[in-house]
């Protein structure tokens, strides 16, 4: 595969093997000390052992404390690692967790106080006033699209709440997305995730958020998600689809800067409730919330089953989506992954307090979101 280079909004550098161009580049900009910030299950992998040989000639330091969902105390002792090593830039490798704690990892090595103070809704927030370590990201997975977002989502270590820290300044200076480094994620993981970037990209269409940009790669990534998540599921070793997959992740996360919906806030609650994976939090509440949302804006579903080849317009998206859940493995209810009925009140108090359902097609109240949950249980 050719390797191709652009920016939007990160430069990026995308295709197979594209993971062996991290030690040139950062050796070209005098880097020698990374910290590469990772999680648990991937330290274990032959994939990071494999990485690290295309490292030589750095002086390499990995962190690798990420696991679940991260937490601001993975981010605090991601950023004493990075000190204790007198690191002069970081590699995040991994998944979305590892990604988002990697983004923060230097914002707290070399500014003052706990990263939830750098919480956009923090009352005290503080900026992220000065310059930040180097930071170039390598997705281990086709889901969040982390490593070209702004922003690096936390939970508190206490609540599991979710915390967002925003800013440009956090962005990757350089992705090296390499459809290589997926091949052999287990199906489960590839149709979490896959679903993750499907509706990352479907929610984003959705939103009345005006961003006519957005809305056309919302729409192509979504195309792209449909033509091949059932092939990365089912063929793993499918570098055409792993590499569709990989850049539809990349595409939602770009076009969710015009905003999500009220699945991402369902799926928020159900995360620091019952500690679900985002992805597969998303999937259990995707055709349950979008078929409420669908009368809101028909003419926007009829585009999106035009582009996912769905016979009978808008009307048969919603049940497309759910038979694609089945092809690919993503079945059951809410209750059957562990949510009880008892868990309903703090879902909807978290749902209503999530940002992302003020930009669903349709307005929600508690109501609404008591009524979407039960459905989905």
């Amino acid at each position: 595969m050719t390797l191709s280079s652009f920016s939007f909004p990160t430069a990026i550098v995308f295709g197979a093997g594209a993971r062996r161009e991290v030690a040139a580049h950062l050796k070209s900009l005098g880097l020698k000390r990374p910290l590469l910030v990772t999680d648990r299950a991937v330290a274990a992998l032959p994939v990071l052992a494999e990485f690290r040989n295309h490292l030589a000639g750095l002086d390499v330091s990995v962190y690798a404390g990420v696991f679940g969902n991260p937490t601001a105390s993975q981010v605090m002792d991601g950023a004493a690692a990075f000190k204790a090593h007198g690191a002069d830039c970081v590699i995040g490798f991994g998944g979305g967790a590892a990604l988002d704690v990697g983004k923060v990892v230097g914002v707290v090595a070399t500014h003052p106080g706990h990263i939830i103070e750098y919480a956009w809704d923090h009352p005290q927030v503080r900026p992220i006033s000065g310059e930040l370590p180097y930071f170039v990201a390598l997705p281990t997975t086709s889901g969040t699209g982390s490593e070209v977002g702004r922003s690096s989502v936390v939970s508190e270590d206490d609540t599991h709440l979710k915390r967002v820290v925003f800013s440009p300044k956090i962005l990757a200076r350089k992705v090296f997305a390499d459809p290589e480094l997926t091949l052999r994620l287990p199906a489960a993981v590839t149709a979490a995730t896959g679903m993750d970037a499907l509706t990352h990209n479907i929610e984003s269409y959705l939103s009345p958020a005006w961003h006519p940009l957005c809305d056309g790669i919302a729409l192509e990534g979504t195309r792209i998600a449909a033509r091949s998540l059932e092939r990365a599921v089912h063929e793993p070793l499918d570098l055409a689809a792993r590499s569709d997959m990989m850049m539809a992740s990349m595409m939602g996360a770009i076009a969710f800067q015009k905003d999500l919906g009220a699945v991402h806030s369902c799926a928020h609650a159900l995360g620091a409730v019952c500690d679900l994976h985002h992805g597969l939090a998303n999937a259990l509440m995707i055709d349950t919330v979008l078929a409420w949302n669908r009368e809101a804006v028909p003419e926007k579903f009829d585009e999106l089953a035009h582009v996912c080849r769905v016979d009978g317009g808008g009307a048969a998206f919603v049940d497309w989506l759910r038979g694609l859940k089945q092809r690919i493995g993503v079945t059951g209810t809410l209750s059957s992954h562990g949510v009880k009925a008892e868990h309903t009140p703090r879902l909807v108090e978290i749902a209503v307090a999530d940002m992302c359902h003020q930009t669903n097609p349709r307005p929600c109240t508690a109501a609404d979101f008591e009524r979407l949950f039960a459905e989905a249980m």
